[in-house]
């Protein structure tokens, strides 16, 4: 697909919406939403929301959750739009909401979304235009950090509950305490679903130096900032020097028992049902900025050029009212104000504390900012990460790296 997929087909969008279909009540619909989780345990709750809706909707056939690759989701998504294989229902990454919001290609919602002015604003922020819902933020996920804790015991480590009573669950103190594990023949920490390719998840670092992808109005670079160098030459440091973090091209997968830490989200949480070692969630290590949050978000639409817009509009009312949304905080954060507290979501997150939900779910929210996102990011996604490529060998020379990033995405920030 080419660079400029995602703005064509945004343009296509926008001279077709109003083509887009909608239901007229006398036929019957099969739905398809496209979704970028294959989890079992996620799975079988859509599908069992879809079967209750459909006790009350005849008319609906079928309704078909298709997982789509997150490394591939929003490529594979446009392929389908510009293909005129639109899904009904999208659910849109955080990285690519200006670009769906702004386009024209999504629904309305305001009329649909129940009891809407509960939903809390940052959560809602991504996903507004001129005062207009154009995705459900259902998913508003902060990462964390899982702990396995028999593993820092082994190496001879205090465990994360003991450092942040000490004032010491910091950066710096965290990677001495993964170098220490893969010292012993360890693995480290892991941050989850980076694999040295999607870099936005490593704004769950960069944030704590107070970095940023670019400026607030999205016009300026800052990957050369001296915060981004600050936070890349310690992760550099921490990769290529300690071993604190796993290198390129090693596989390694913390639920299984195999590292000491993963920064991820809750909705992984479900992954530790079975497992045979001892783990914590606790929030993100201080930075030289001090605490801070990040999220992670997930946004459901309506595509304009859906054959069956309304009833995939009505779907959606009610895959999101208040109690579908409660189910649905078992595995992603709802942006309910009323469900935003440690007994709602400690009834549907069995395996995680009422003080994990607290100190990384409901404070994250409220206090955190989103991971990057700009119009183009098909783009700039590209172009950051063969930028980015260089850094991830043990000689590289930091400065010069990231000075090469914002050389390649400035004319892309500017236009």
């Amino acid at each position: 697909m080419k660079l400029r997929a995602l703005a064509a087909v945004a343009a296509l969008l926008a001279t077709t919406a109003a083509c887009g279909g909608s239901s007229d009540g006398k036929d019957s619909h099969a739905l398809r939403m496209t979704i970028w989780t294959s989890n079992e345990a996620h799975l079988k709750l859509f599908n069992d929301i879809a079967a209750e809706y459909k006790k009350t909707h005849p008319d609906i056939t079928e309704i078909k959750f298709d997982p789509i690759p997150v490394e591939s989701y929003t490529t594979t998504l446009t392929t389908q739009l510009a293909g005129g294989n639109a899904p009904d229902l999208a659910w849109i990454l955080e990285s690519s909401a200006p670009d769906f919001v702004a386009s024209g290609a999504l629904a309305p919602l305001n009329s649909k979304v129940e009891n809407g002015a509960e939903l809390v604003p940052s959560t809602t922020k991504l996903w507004k235009k001129d005062g207009e819902l154009y995705a459900y933020p259902f998913s508003t996920s902060p990462f964390g950090v899982f702990v396995n804790t028999d593993a820092l015991k082994k190496a001879g480590q205090k465990s994360p509950q003991e450092l942040i009573k000490s004032g010491e669950w910091t950066w710096d103190k965290v990677e001495a305490v993964n170098a220490a594990v893969a010292a012993k023949g360890g693995n480290g920490l892991v941050i989850r679903d980076f694999d040295y390719k999607n870099w936005d998840n490593l704004a769950s670092v960069w944030t704590g130096w107070g970095a940023r992808a670019w400026s607030e109005d999205g016009k300026t670079c800052g990957f050369n900032s001296p915060e981004m160098t600050g936070a890349m030459t310690f992760l550099h440091k921490a990769i290529f020097t300690d071993k604190a973090v796993p290198g390129p091209g090693t596989t390694v997968d913390f639920f299984t028992g195999d590292a000491a830490m993963t920064i991820t989200q809750i909705s992984r949480a479900s992954l530790l049902k079975d497992a045979k070692f001892g783990w914590d969630l606790v929030p993100l290590p201080s930075g030289p900025k001090g605490d801070y949050f990040v999220i992670g978000q997930g946004g459901l639409g309506v595509l304009k050029k859906s054959r069956n817009a309304a009833a995939a509009a009505d779907f959606l009312a009610f895959f999101t009212n208040q109690a579908n949304s409660a189910k649905l905080a078992a595995y992603f954060p709802p942006p309910r104000s009323s469900q935003l507290n440690t007994e709602t979501l400690a009834k549907s997150n069995p395996l995680l504390k009422p003080g994990q939900l607290d100190k990384v779910v409901v404070a994250g929210i409220g206090k955190g900012v989103v991971k990057p996102s700009h119009t183009g990011q098909a783009e700039l996604a590209q172009t950051v990460r063969a930028a980015l490529d260089p850094l991830w060998t043990p000689g590289a020379n930091v400065k010069s790296v990231l000075d090469g990033v914002c050389t390649k995405i400035q004319p892309l920030l500017g236009s």
